[in-house]
C-alpha cells in the first residue's frame, strides 16, 4: 500500500494563510499518527502505565483539551485574563483519570481535533499579532503565539502517546502469549 506524504505535503487547504495551514496540517499529522499507532490499542493499553509515565489515554485527552482551551484564549477579543469555563476547568483536572474506553478517548479524540480545525480555520492571517493573555496570571502572547503553540504543543503529545503505544504494544502481547 503506498502511503501519502505529510499533510503539509499534499497541497491542502490552499486558501487558508500559510500559518494558519501550517497549523491545520499539524493537527491532521497528529491525528493521522494516534490513529495509526494509537487506535489498535485495546482500553487496557490506552490506560497502561509502564514505568508509571503517563497513559496514552492522558495524551489524547489532555491534546484535544489543551487545543480547546488554548482556541479560546485565543479567540477571546478582549485583554486580559480569558475566562475558562466551568466544564473546561473540570475536564482539565480529569485528563489523568484512568479507566475511560477506547470508544470514549477515540470519540473525544477525534471530535476535538475536527472542532479545533475547524475553530482554526476561524482565525484570518490579520488576527495573528492581536494581544491576547492567556491563564490566571494574565501572560502576555498573541493570536499567532497561541496557535503555533497549538501545533506544537499537539506534536510533543501526539509523539508521546505514540512512543507509548509502541512500548505497551509488545509487553501486551507477551503478557498474553507466555
Amino acid at each position: 500500500m503506498a502511503t501519502q506524504p505529510e499533510p503539509w505535503l499534499r497541497g491542502t487547504h490552499t486558501v487558508t494563510p500559510a500559518v494558519l495551514r501550517a497549523v491545520v496540517h499539524a493537527l491532521e499529522l497528529a491525528r493521522e499518527d494516534i490513529e495509526k499507532w494509537c487506535a489498535p490499542l485495546n482500553g487496557e493499553a490506552l490506560n497502561a502505565r509502564p514505568a508509571g509515565i503517563a497513559p496514552v489515554a492522558f495524551h489524547l485527552r489532555h491534546i484535544v483539551r489543551s487545543l480547546d482551551r488554548l482556541l479560546t484564549y485565543a479567540e477571546c477579543n478582549q485583554l486580559g485574563p480569558a475566562q475558562l469555563s466551568p466544564a473546561q476547568l473540570t475536564a482539565l483536572k480529569t485528563e489523568l483519570d484512568l479507566g475511560a474506553t477506547h470508544a470514549e478517548v477515540f470519540s473525544e479524540f477525534r471530535k476535538g481535533i475536527d472542532e479545533a480545525i475547524r475553530r482554526v480555520q476561524t482565525f484570518s492571517a490579520a488576527d495573528l499579532n492581536e494581544p491576547r493573555s492567556i491563564g490566571r496570571k494574565g501572560l502576555p502572547t498573541s493570536v499567532g503565539g497561541l496557535l503555533v503553540h497549538c501545533a506544537d504543543h499537539t506534536q510533543r503529545h501526539t509523539g508521546q502517546a505514540v512512543t507509548t503505544a509502541k512500548i505497551i504494544q509488545p509487553i501486551l502481547e507477551s503478557a498474553q502469549n507466555p
